[in-house]
């Protein structure tokens, strides 16, 4: 664990030097990545990714003031037709994985559905399907979504247009104590419902609540959002082992495909869904790119690229995924079982 977080923070560092992308998050996972194909066997600290979500998500609740968190609600059309499309987007895309992997479809369809890895490969257990590949693949989508598009948007001009600013309030240690006493508790009362994700979940709702009510306790330093990104590419970075390079060779070239064809779609689907609504390409975007919640949201906060609207519509997919995977896999499976 201390050498898993001496790795992220150099990296995190060096690359905040050379002026990066999201240095805090896309230089401790390239980091990990590296070291963990290389055979190191680096581990995360405990609760790490529960404390880095929980920090992101009242971050995050802070940009919904009540006239932005009005404006993100006259977008909802929008915000569930991106949502809908990706998750479309990731059905069609576990044929291709299927027949270019050669595995069962069970394990291409949860390989290929965009939500958190482990409430995927949860699923794929309970219906069949392998769930190491599961991980894996879940694993080798974040990295490339999380590389590509930071980089991508910056080097065509689209970092920094955001106009939203989260609501202004000094830093106030008594309130931020009192905030995150909260944001635990709702995190284990979110969790309580069975639901993924509920120290991001819960606390992200909290804030919401908070600032579109008009009650703030406090702003969240920087610090603490960079630290909050090191744990969580410190928790997926671990995931990556050296047998994953020699076992299934295949697999993964097959899903660095795939991923890619992912991108290209969710692309096209941006471009359609700016061209139609009038918004900032950047924001639609970041808003259908195929990765995580946390990551895609914390990538538009950094660079300041539309933060209500990419939130909003990463938790209308979360939801869709929650509610919808299993079903589409099981219909789509008694589809094939009659033909």
């Amino acid at each position: 664990m201390a050498g898993g977080l001496a790795v992220c923070v150099a990296s995190g560092a060096l690359c905040a030097w050379l002026r990066t992308p999201l240095p805090w998050m896309l230089g401790p996972l390239l980091g990990m990545a590296v070291f963990q194909f290389s055979g190191a066997n680096l581990e995360s600290p405990p609760f790490g990714r529960e404390t880095g979500q929980l920090v992101i998500g009242l971050a995050l609740g802070l940009y919904f003031t009540p006239a932005i968190a009005a404006e993100v609600l006259a977008h909802a059309p929008a915000l569930v037709t991106a949502a809908t499309g990706v998750f479309l987007i990731g059905v069609a895309a576990s044929a291709i994985l299927e027949r270019a992997a050669r595995v069962d479809h069970a394990t291409a369809f949860f390989s290929c559905a965009i939500g958190g890895a482990a409430e995927m490969a949860n699923l794929a257990e309970r219906n069949g399907a392998l769930v190491d590949r599961v991980a894996l693949a879940h694993s080798l989508r974040l990295l490339v979504v999380v590389s590509a598009v930071p980089v991508s948007l910056t080097l065509l001009g689209q970092a920094g247009t955001e106009d939203y600013r989260p609501v202004a309030v000094p830093f106030d240690a008594g309130g931020l104590a009192l905030l995150t006493g909260l944001a635990v508790a709702a995190g284990f009362a979110w969790r309580r419902t069975g639901l993924p994700n509920a120290f991001m979940m819960g606390p992200l709702v909290l804030a919401i609540g908070f600032t579109a009510g008009g009650l703030v306790f406090s702003s969240i330093p920087p610090w603490m959002t960079n630290a909050a990104q090191v744990l969580l590419a410190c928790n997926l970075g671990a995931r990556f082992r050296q047998e994953f390079l020699r076992e299934a060779p295949r697999f993964v070239a097959a899903v660095l495909a795939t991923v890619a064809f992912m991108l290209a779609l969710c692309a096209l689907l941006a471009f359609a869904l700016a061209w139609s609504v009038g918004a900032a390409p950047a924001t639609i975007l970041l808003a259908c790119a195929p990765g995580g919640i946390a990551e895609m949201a914390i990538t538009a906060k950094v660079l300041r690229v539309g933060v209500a609207f990419v939130t909003a519509a990463h938790v209308i997919r979360f939801a869709i995924v929650v509610l919808a995977t299993e079903t589409a896999f099981r219909f789509l499976a008694r589809r094939r079982i009659r033909r």
